[in-house]
């Protein structure tokens, strides 16, 4: 049995719209613009199936809503909007409530480039293989681990003296 037909959108919503948020939020570190990220990515995937298309199975079904979590968003911050507003941190109150609930760990992450950023969140938060995550990024599985491996090196610096294991 094909994936889409043994869930049905809103179940297949349900289960993923937390991982597809998190992707689209260390993707723009806004919620708002991961919120818009979100919802756009399952706007696509209900076209997409009702345009007859299918999936192999679940796996395959998750890493396409990654893979267009990553896109959309991708094509998100690269906008002239995007680039021309304010952040988060320059607003200063919204930014200081929010950074309080934000782990140790979670707030380097959240500093370290957006290049490393996403990869260190695929490997470890969404806990997918080096593979899977090539296949989502479009690209080579030495630069997946290059990058991953620049990543720890940039949280070992912003943990320095904290007991973390990368």
């Amino acid at each position: 049995m094909i994936a889409n037909e043994s869930m049905s959108a809103e179940a297949l919503i349900e289960k993923y719209s937390d991982t597809v948020y998190r992707v689209a939020f260390s993707r723009t570190q806004n919620v708002s613009d991961a919120q818009d990220i979100t919802q756009e990515v399952f706007l696509k995937y209900i076209k997409y199936t009702k345009a007859g298309n299918t999936f192999r199975d679940e796996e395959h079904q998750k890493a396409w809503l990654l893979k267009v979590a990553v896109n959309t968003g991708n094509t998100f911050v690269t906008t002239a909007w995007f680039r021309h507003r304010a952040s988060l941190e320059e607003v200063g109150e919204v930014a200081a409530e929010t950074k309080e609930d934000w782990s140790e760990v979670f707030d380097a992450v959240m500093d370290i480039p957006e290049k490393y950023r996403v990869v260190v969140h695929l490997f470890y938060y969404e806990e997918l293989s080096i593979k899977q995550i090539c296949n989502i990024l479009n690209m080579s599985e030495t630069a997946v681990k290059s990058r991953l491996h620049r990543a720890r090196e940039l949280l070992r610096e912003k943990l320095k003296g904290a007991e973390y294991e990368f």
